[in-house]
């Protein structure tokens, strides 16, 4: 993986998200420049003082490429606006990524991101509807924010329910795939589901095991639109997704096909090696972000919750076409969780288990050396399982 901080895996993890989703390089440049002095100094990590700093730099830099959008939409250039308040709203949720969930600075930060990607995609004419997904649970019915992209043509085509992880939202999960089930006759809705996005940051929803509930709901919305094929529904996530997306499709038998974008078969595991030292964390404050996914005030009681999410006793469950894929040298989760994944779902008909390696690329956490390697060969299965395009459209 290109490592613009050698010695800080977080900030260059982010860098190459930058990357892959559509940031200029000398722009990342602009941002990430500053900031190499205290990169690499540990005594800082998670240190407010150096979280400022990624936070102030990037913010410059997407106040900065957002000016130039709106000179161009005053211009009467909506196409080149749009293309810039895309890479602006990237680079203040790039930006919003490092600081506290605690500091006010944070949601002013994610708000201007998501209503200037918003922008973006209304001035470049994108196939984006803006949707809501009715969800109920115990605390009441909530509208969870979601971006609807419809495949070419009329009629019923098939359909892809789109997870987060634990740290990213429906605008970089957009950026990343968004074009590529476009393309393969797959329609997608990109759901902030409870614990991430807007779900979490605008209506406080917390993650929890049973993902099964919010996919459901998502396949209720689906299922009230003409242009979906019911029959035809899948299931994809990344990251802490590896759980979600195989834990929704043992329970919502009206999945067709899951994918596990980085795989995940014992969150527990994962949350003590990393509270513990042992790992690569995705965000600093590591303790404190998973907290505040899971509605905690204490890491022991968000290790309660996530000891229940393991895939013993769940994947088996698993009755659809079930994709794995996952990277030789993730460095945050380790290998072992995809194979165990893969050798639990016997009940899979047709199961794979891609595994990246080094020598071709994709090897880092969900792909993170080379994104659209990895989206390439997940949107082809998709295509392939669900009867989308794989030539193209």
């Amino acid at each position: 993986m290109f490592e613009y901080f050698p010695n800080n895996y977080t900030w260059s993890l982010a860098v190459m998200s930058a990357l892959n989703r559509g940031g200029q390089m000398s722009e990342i440049d602009e941002a990430c420049r500053p900031l190499k002095e205290i990169a690499g100094i540990k005594a800082l990590a998670g240190d407010p003082t150096q979280q400022r700093a990624w936070f102030e730099s990037w913010m410059k830099v997407a106040e900065r490429v957002q000016r130039l959008g709106e000179a161009d939409e005053a211009a009467g250039h909506p196409l080149s606006a749009g293309r810039k308040y895309l890479r602006a709203g990237l680079y203040y949720l790039l930006a919003e990524r490092m600081p506290s969930h605690k500091d006010p600075r944070r949601l002013d930060a994610y708000k201007r991101g998501i209503e200037l990607y918003k922008r973006g995609l209304i001035c470049r004419k994108e196939p984006v509807e803006f949707v809501d997904v009715p969800y109920t649970d115990s605390r009441g019915t909530h509208k969870l924010p979601a971006f609807f992209m419809k495949a070419p043509g009329s009629g019923k085509a098939p359909c892809v329910v789109h997870f987060d992880g634990l740290d990213v939202t429906k605008e970089i999960i957009y950026a990343a795939v968004g074009d590529e089930f476009r393309r393969r006759g797959v329609s997608l809705l990109i759901v902030d589901h409870p614990g991430v996005g807007a779900a979490l940051r605008l209506l406080h929803l917390p993650s929890g095991p049973d993902t099964e509930k919010p996919a459901g709901a998502a396949i209720d919305y689906l299922e009230t639109r003409s242009d979906v094929d019911a029959k035809r529904i899948g299931i994809m996530a990344l990251s802490l997704g590896g759980y979600y997306a195989p834990r929704a499709a043992a329970f919502e038998k009206r999945f067709a096909c899951a994918v596990a974008w980085g795989a995940i078969y014992d969150y527990h595991a994962c949350v003590n090696d990393r509270i513990g030292g042992r790992g690569e964390p995705s965000v600093p404050g590591y303790a404190e972000h998973v907290n505040w996914v899971f509605g905690c005030e204490k890491i022991e009681d968000t290790l309660k919750i996530v000891k229940q999410m393991t895939l013993e006793g769940v994947a088996e469950k698993i009755t659809c076409p079930l994709l794995i894929v996952h990277g030789e040298n993730d460095r945050q989760v380790p290998l072992w969780h995809a194979q165990k994944t893969y050798d639990a779902a016997v009940n899979s008909p047709g199961r794979e288990l891609k595994i990246c390696y080094l020598a071709d690329g994709g090897a880092e956490h969900c792909g993170a050396d080379n994104g659209p390697l990895v989206v390439d060969y997940m949107t082809d299965w998709v295509a392939e399982k669900l009867g989308g395009h794989v030539d193209g459209v």
